[in-house]
């Protein structure tokens, strides 16, 4: 059972949110920082909730675009759709609506200035919306995403690719390719982890990133194949230049040696007079 002081935070955030849960451990958990769930089972953090949340804040926003934005490529719709769910937005988001002060943090995050506050933030907002989805069912979840990010969807973020995972993916889109992240490996104690995830174009891994988040160690994965991916490309060029370059001296070579063969005079054939 939730103890006086958590009981008091469920209501303050149940307040924000608009909702009343059938299931107060859902949200109480969404609230839950890790460092303040050592030593019990993983579903009495925000963890579990924070990976079912992206997925399912990822649909709402991509389903708002497209209705939005009729007449969007996908590279627009794309745009737009990274900008939202981003870390920095989502933690914006959730500091406006007064999650900074729900927070449940463990005695190994006290004192140390809550460095981790911004991702704590982000992985809240997405908790929360898992919570909703799981207490309410979809249409909580996507009231909750309208009032509170979607006001944030514009036109302009569709103007340019401003995010790593966003040029990465238009660049391969042009080639049928749709990239794909993997968290492969998390570092560290629950109150100071760090995640290394690992960018893929099909079966073919392109780059891996670390961060504090894993959306920042999926942006540093996927800036990481940017910078590979305009290297090879300078080299496949550099290449091609090399290989015309030959082609053409072969070619000039080729020319000059029949010339000459043209214009030897014809050998005596050898006989007496």
């Amino acid at each position: 059972m939730p103890d006086v002081e958590e009981l008091e935070r469920i209501d303050r955030i149940q307040q924000i949110i608009g909702y009343e849960f059938k299931d107060q451990q859902l949200i109480l958990s969404a609230i839950t920082h890790p460092s303040a769930a050592e030593g019990k089972p993983v579903q009495y953090s925000y963890e579990r909730l924070e990976f079912l949340g992206d997925s399912v804040l990822g649909v709402i926003v991509a389903m708002a675009a497209f209705q939005k934005f009729k007449d969007l490529d996908e590279g627009g719709l794309t745009r737009i759709k990274v900008a939202l769910v981003a870390g920095t937005t989502l933690s914006e988001v959730a500091d406006e609506l007064g999650f900074t002060d729900i927070i449940i943090f463990g005695e190994s995050e006290m004192g140390t200035g809550k460095r981790g506050m911004h991702s704590a933030l982000e992985n809240v907002y997405e908790a929360v919306v898992a919570a909703l989805y799981l207490d309410g069912g979809f249409n909580t979840a996507r009231e909750f995403i309208s009032r509170t990010l979607l006001p944030r969807m514009t036109r302009e973020i569709a103007a340019k690719p401003e995010n790593p995972k966003s040029m990465l993916q238009e660049q391969l889109q042009t080639e049928g390719i749709t990239p794909t992240y993997k968290l492969v490996e998390t570092q560290g104690p629950p109150h100071d982890r760090t995640f290394v995830s690992q960018v893929f174009a099909g079966m073919q891994s392109l780059a891996r990133g670390v961060g504090r988040t894993k959306k920042e160690s999926e942006s540093k994965a996927a800036a990481q194949a940017l910078k590979e991916l305009e290297a090879q490309r300078k080299a496949d060029a550099k290449a091609a230049k090399k290989a015309e370059k030959d082609r053409k001296r072969a070619q000039k070579g080729a020319r000059k040696g029949k010339q000459i063969q043209l214009e030897a005079p014809d050998a005596p054939d050898g006989r007496i007079g």
